[in-house]
């Protein structure tokens, strides 16, 4: 240290050298901690799949919605013409006919 500066002069110098110091440090390791970040996304992102894979798996989704569909379909048909032919066999079940009577006029 010198003595012909003032102390107050001394310490402010010392105080911005290691300031300087300290955002030197952390610039630099906000660098390799980007570097790093960068590094690591690479590895878990998901890889993109080739044209021909990712043509085909719409396809086979489609087909399977399209079966689940049909199947669907298919039963609820069923059911709706049990319920149509239960109410048809209700409609047509003997009923007594009851003769009409004259009205008194």
């Amino acid at each position: 240290m010198d003595d012909d500066k003032p102390i107050t002069e001394q310490a402010m110098e010392t105080i911005t050298t290691a300031v300087e110091a300290t955002k030197e440090a952390a610039v630099t390791a906000v660098k390799k901690v980007r570097k790093a970040a960068k590094k690591v996304a690479k590895k878990v992102a998901p890889k993109k799949a080739s044209k021909k894979k990712a043509k085909k798996a719409p396809k086979k989704s489609s087909k399977k919605a399209a079966k689940k569909a049909t199947k669907k379909s298919a039963k609820k048909a069923a059911k709706n013409t049990a319920k149509k032919a239960a109410k048809k066999t209700a409609k047509k079940a003997p009923k007594t006919k009851k003769k009409a009577k004259k009205g008194k006029r």
